[in-house]
């Protein structure tokens, strides 16, 4: 079987560059204001550290020092009652839980390193959706 070049970032992924090329919306995907938090049974609160806006996620999310970009991810309600954490995690835009699965993410990630695609993201934080649109730069 030929050996893949060493420059080729696809040479590890189960997805070729075919997979994510294009537009892709993932849906219900970011921490909106309707992410579920966990009520105290007692009192029917939502405990103090689980309280959050989409603003404080977003500028949680950017202000994590990557050269990659991030997003707001919802925390599950679990973690967020045993680590008493916020509603909401940071991860690169094409991080699994977003994508819906780590093949797409192996995907989306080299084709983010490589020079031979552009890579975009919109983040509505409104809607909860995520868009990703790979294509193929000049240079390839």
């Amino acid at each position: 079987m030929p050996e893949k070049p060493n420059d080729d970032l696809f040479h590890d992924c189960e997805l070729g560059p075919d997979a994510v090329l294009g537009t892709r919306t993932f849906q219900d995907v970011l921490f909106t204001d309707d992410t579920e938090t966990p009520v105290n049974v007692l009192t029917g609160e939502t405990p103090a550290h689980s309280q959050a806006t989409v603003q404080e996620a977003k500028a949680f999310a950017a202000s994590i020092d990557t050269d990659t970009p991030q997003i707001a991810l919802p925390a599950a309600v679990e973690t967020q009652v045993e680590t008493q954490s916020k509603p909401y995690t940071s991860a690169a835009f094409f991080h699994f839980k977003a994508t819906g699965s780590l093949e797409r993410h192996r995907a989306y990630h080299a084709a983010y390193e490589s020079g031979a695609f552009s890579v975009d993201f919109e983040a509505d934080y409104e809607s909860g959706d995520l868009t990703i649109t790979v294509e193929r730069t000049g240079d390839s």
